[in-house]
């Protein structure tokens, strides 16, 4: 039997759930976009029910997120050389084969044959035979399923059990040992949460736990900042009143940790140099009680209007969204606080954005160093005597660290370390610098340095 033609099948096939999520992995694999990306992409134009654009959701980030050790089994159990297989083929194999290990709440049965139809409409009887045989064996021995030996090499076990490069893993037994970087790996697989920090202007932590109550909205309170809240459903909280109203802001608490380093004042001037989406400058601007200016410079000029928005939307006047390269901005009045919210690799956010792991390797780790120092010392000719700049990262890699302060120290010796004990909880800290990991603060992985000019 001949396959049927793409075009004849695109249209049907490709409106269910599972098939618009082979759709989307198999767009991902071929172009250099990030999944999340795509993802939002695909579901604005989508007419999926809500239930379906879950079930998409979970399929194309948790396919993602475990990819190396779906790789793993099903180059076990296929017949020939797996990573050969039509893209199309292999990521019908992949979701149907993620169901089967971690969704509970489908039957293996059904995620199965979902994925033979797939294969089937799309390249015909031959290919879904195959694809129907390989996932009913790997069924049959599911629970004897064989990983790499830890004690004969811990980095391949690790980075195969928890689906990870071992670039990655091995510079995390290295640098925690084990133990720690087997549960630093784990989180990094945990579904992300939602967090929501609460805009003291208007709102208070009581109320908005109130109103999620009412809402029958699962929730609980971040263990490392106080105005924050971890949302443990998937409901979509923009939609609610008290996010449309300002009264919450969709940030991570590692994010409003490195604000709350940076003390804001009321009648301040603040420099947010890579300020995008706006919500370290809009929480900044709430700390300061809309009193002062915070000038939010966007490289990507298309940006501005969404910081305007979340300051808007907040009820804050004192943002003013500048387009700008964090490297070039000058300006006549020197601030009292610069924030370098940096661009980094993002290798504390691998829960959220699981395709990181695959896209990035060491080598960008050491290009970004070089950027973050750039942008870290142009940010000194920014900040007056006396005031500071507060360097953060959404990193937790040492080069894009504390490696890069250490740098920007001995170049600039009118600059020093403000100790971030002085302003936050001992747990978020580690010498000297704000310092958060997934496994640890159910946050992401994060870091925040003060550094204070004194002449």
């Amino acid at each position: 039997m001949a396959a049927p033609r793409m075009d004849q099948t695109s249209t049907t096939i490709f409106q269910s759930a599972r098939g618009t999520a082979v759709k989307l992995l198999s767009r991902y694999e071929n172009s250099d976009s990030y999944i999340d990306k795509l993802l939002d992409a695909e579901l604005r134009r989508s007419e999926l029910e809500p239930a379906d654009r879950a079930l998409v959701t979970e399929l194309v980030n948790g396919t993602v997120r475990w990819q190396s050790r779906l790789d793993w089994v099903l180059t076990g159990f296929y017949h020939g050389e797996f990573a050969k297989c039509l893209p199309h083929v292999k990521n019908a194999l992949r979701i149907a084969l993620y169901q089967m290990l971690f969704l509970n709440k489908i039957p293996p049965p059904a995620a199965i044959n979902e994925s033979v139809e797939i294969v089937k409409r799309i390249k015909g009887e031959r290919h879904a035979g195959i694809v129907n045989a390989v996932l009913r064996n790997i069924l049959r021995n599911v629970q004897t399923i064989r990983y790499p030996d830890r004690t004969e090499n811990e980095v391949l076990h690790l980075s195969v059990h928890y689906a990870h490069p071992q670039w990655i893993v091995r510079r995390y037994v290295d640098r925690f040992g084990g133990v720690e970087a087997e549960a630093l790996l784990a989180a990094n697989n945990h579904r992300p949460m939602l967090t929501l920090r609460v805009n003291t202007m208007r709102s208070s932590i009581e109320e908005v736990e109130r109103v999620l109550t009412e809402a029958e909205i699962k929730f609980e309170r971040s263990p490392v900042h106080a105005n924050s809240i971890l949302i443990t459903s998937l409901r979509d909280v923009r939609a609610l009143p008290i996010f449309q109203n300002g009264l919450i802001s969709v940030q991570d608490a590692s994010a409003s940790l490195a604000v709350q380093l940076a003390a804001p004042q009321p009648g301040y001037t603040v420099f947010d140099l890579c300020a995008a989406p706006g919500g370290k400058a809009v929480h900044a601007a709430e700390l300061m009680k809309n009193s002062g200016k915070v000038v939010a410079l966007e490289k990507y000029e298309s940006k501005l209007r969404l910081i305007a928005e979340n300051a808007e939307r907040a009820g804050i006047s004192i943002v003013q969204p500048e387009h700008g390269d964090a490297r070039q901005y000058s300006t006549a009045e020197p601030a009292d606080l610069v924030l370098v919210d940096a661009p980094c690799t993002g290798m504390g956010t691998l829960s959220k954005k699981p395709d990181i792991k695959w896209r990035r390797d060491i080598d960008d780790i050491r290009k970004m160093s070089v950027m973050q120092q750039e942008i870290l010392s142009h940010a000194s000719q920014l900040v007056r005597v006396g005031g500071c700049i507060v360097y953060s990262t959404c990193s937790i890699e040492p080069e894009e660290n504390e490696l890069t302060v250490r740098a920007f120290l001995e170049t600039h010796p009118n600059f020093v370390v403000d100790p971030a004990e002085n302003y936050l909880a001992a747990d978020v800290c580690t010498n000297g610098f704000l310092q958060t990991f997934p496994h640890k603060h159910r946050s992401d992985g994060a870091f925040g340095a003060r550094l204070v000019r004194t002449s």
